[in-house]
């Protein structure tokens, strides 16, 4: 296995959303032509990962939906100047049908075999 050693230091920003499963397939359309590449458009991040979450409930909807920042100073001027504004927007669309929580990371490796 190799280890590919990042050429900056990107910091990963997960956003976990779980949906009303009614909701599903408009919140999908919505997030992949509207949302992310709003949140893209910004300039603060390089790339977006969309997945949805295997659950073991049934009729569980949740996703993760992981940016990649150039660095930790991209992600502070993503929270100060843009975070907001486009958060507001998901809201607004679809205020009481989700539940959404994020995290950040420091990516510390990627392995490729």
């Amino acid at each position: 296995m190799e280890a590919i050693e990042p050429t900056v230091n990107p910091i990963l920003y997960n956003v976990t959303v779980s949906l009303d499963p009614t909701i599903e397939s408009d919140w999908l359309h919505w997030m992949q032509t509207t949302h992310i590449p709003d949140v893209l458009e910004t300039r603060c991040f390089t790339q977006c990962v969309l997945s949805k979450v295997n659950g073991h409930e049934p009729n569980e909807c949740t996703y993760s939906i992981l940016y990649w920042a150039k660095n930790q100073d991209a992600l502070n001027h993503y929270f100060d100047t843009h975070a907001d504004k486009l958060q507001q927007h998901h809201k607004t669309r679809y205020d009481g049908n989700f539940v959404a929580f994020r995290t950040t990371m420091n990516l510390i490796n990627t392995m490729v075999s």
